[in-house]
């Protein structure tokens, strides 16, 4: 009898652990009796625990993101009775940082060997996070769409404000509208290019020529700003709050009224610029409402997470004064 190795299996399993150890696949094996979990050492590093430790499912359970907790508990619980393969996403908490995991394997006892089920996880972290910004895409993108409906229809009406008959009414609000698609490149961030994207003054300016009168009401927009240049990522992100702060106003603020201005100032002190908002003679504003908007969400977020500065409304009975604050060498990037 040739007791000899088989040179076949060993590559096979050398193949195997390649295959495994490329795909970023982390092997368990849980004892449903004695509740003991043990991983591979890719499992451990995924995990973050130290490879000599006793685990258990509790042990691990710590680590799973307060919010998942008790639903990953009850699914691998439950795994008991389901029939065939199950998958579960869940997220862990390591100090402050959050990774996505999947959690495979075959439940009701199916194969089961000496009461060890066996299973794989995967780290799908990188996925989780393009489906989040797809989502955050795809509800910005229903967000611009519905404004834009409601900014076509409220620069109809204060065109027809100041138009002396059909034929000028068409050419202005031509005008606007080819305004406010310039504006729109600006929200649009442009990729490939390098260097300032425009200066300050300039932004306020392209993106409030579609809102300002003419005629008798003319100049109702006021701008001052300090002469700097703003680099292309915070141009676009800048724009984007100017663009929803203009909506709402045209909305709910100043711009809605025909005796309404906007005033739009800026100052530097140190290493910082502040730029303040203020809008007067609009319809009275009592103040928030108690369930912010998407739009309101929207400013917040890119005015501290992205621009990492902060903004701030002061709910005045002329209207709303919006406070932002953002480094100066934020802007230029």
């Amino acid at each position: 009898m040739n007791d000899a190795p088989n040179p076949d299996a060993k590559w096979g399993y050398n193949a195997l652990q390649r295959a495994v150890d490329a795909a970023g696949i982390a092997l368990w094996t849980w004892n449903v009796d004695t509740d003991t979990f043990d991983m591979d050492d890719h499992g451990f590093a995924l995990w973050d625990v130290p490879t000599d430790q006793s685990l258990t499912f509790e042990h691990l359970s710590d680590k799973v993101h307060p919010a998942d907790r008790d639903r990953v508990r009850a699914a691998f619980i439950a795994t008991r009775a389901v029939i065939g393969p199950f998958e579960i996403d869940f997220r862990t908490l390591v100090d402050t940082k959050v990774r996505w995991i999947s959690a495979r394997g075959k439940g009701n006892d199916e194969d089961i060997l000496r009461r060890v089920m066996t299973g794989v996880f995967l780290d799908v972290t990188g996925r989780k996070q393009a489906e989040e910004s797809s989502e955050l895409l795809a509800g910005e993108m229903s967000h611009r769409v519905k404004n834009l409906l409601s900014i076509a229809s409220a620069l109809a009406m204060i065109t027809s404000r100041s138009a002396s008959g059909v034929d000028d009414m068409a050419s202005q609000l031509m005008h606007r509208l080819t305004a406010l698609g310039r504006a729109h490149d600006l929200v649009r961030p442009l990729p490939g290019h390098h260097g300032d994207a425009a200066l300050l003054g300039d932004i306020f300016s392209v993106l409030l020529a579609p809102y300002d009168d003419k005629g008798a009401f003319a100049g109702r927009i006021r701008i001052s700003v300090p002469r700097m240049g703003i680099g292309e990522s915070s141009a676009a992100l800048l724009a984007l709050i100017v663009h929803e702060l203009a909506t709402n106003s045209l909305k709910y603020g100043s711009l809605s009224s025909e005796t309404g201005v906007l005033d739009v100032s800026g100052s530097v002190t140190g290493d910082d610029v502040r730029i303040v908002w203020t809008e007067q003679g609009g319809p009275r504003i009592e103040g928030p409402s108690e369930k912010p908007g998407y739009g309101s969400k929207l400013v917040r977020q890119t005015a501290e997470s992205a621009l990492g500065g902060s903004i701030a409304y002061d709910w005045t009975e002329s209207g709303a004064v919006v406070t932002l604050d953002v480094k100066i060498a934020v802007l230029a990037t």
